[in-house]
């Protein structure tokens, strides 16, 4: 059976360059302080979700992470990354997977999910996400969704908004929240998005 939402996510990259998209930052601030602060070391397995083309993955390589993952269910996404670092593609672990059927027999040290978990609207995908969450991160999760706020549909795709506490309650059962708060992404055309960002530790 074909997957609409792999095909709508290849087409979306084939047929828009970076410009053109509105999740697209040249330089991702917020996720670099959210993944600094862990104070992990430079070893830590680190899991981008839903990375695509972004830049976050040079920024972490520059600062000398050296066991970084980017998933993506978009492999044309992944293929522009890989152009763009050229030789330091190959530090880095790429997977073309959906989320919600992504298993692994690693974990990972840090999570990190900006703008891919609003996608999932229906209780069993966010039930198979934070099911997987729980299962794979051992010490801590990033996310960032559209808040109650921000837009309702994404490169035509309905989404999930969340407020603080609806966020914090897909994870509560495994994590304890750290610090949440929202924050207005500019797009490539000079609109703003505002955006909720949390960060959680796994508890003991």
């Amino acid at each position: 059976m074909p997957n609409k939402t792999k095909e709508h996510w290849e087409a979306v990259y084939q047929n828009k360059q970076p410009q053109e998209v509105s999740w697209t930052q040249v330089h991702p601030k917020t996720s670099l302080d959210l993944i600094r602060s862990t104070h992990l070391d430079k070893s830590a397995k680190i899991i981008d979700i839903g990375g695509g083309d972004s830049h976050l993955v040079d920024f972490l390589l520059e600062e000398g992470y050296q066991n970084i993952s980017v998933l993506d269910i978009s492999a044309e996404a992944l293929e522009r990354a890989q152009k763009r670092l050229g030789k330091n593609a190959e530090k880095v672990n790429w997977i073309v997977s959906d989320i919600t059927q992504f298993d692994t027999n690693s974990t990972f040290d840090i999570w990190h999910d900006r703008a891919a978990f609003h996608f999932l609207t229906t209780p069993e995908e966010i039930r198979n996400y934070t099911e997987t969450v729980n299962k794979l991160v051992s010490s801590y999760l990033i996310i960032g969704t559209f808040s109650e706020n921000g837009p309702k549909k994404c490169s035509g795709l309905d989404i999930q908004q969340y407020s603080e506490i609806g966020l914090e309650d897909q994870f509560t059962n495994d994590f304890q929240k750290i610090k949440c708060f929202t924050e207005d992404h500019e797009t490539p055309f000079e609109t703003k998005q505002n955006f909720l960002f949390c960060s959680f530790k796994r508890k003991n």
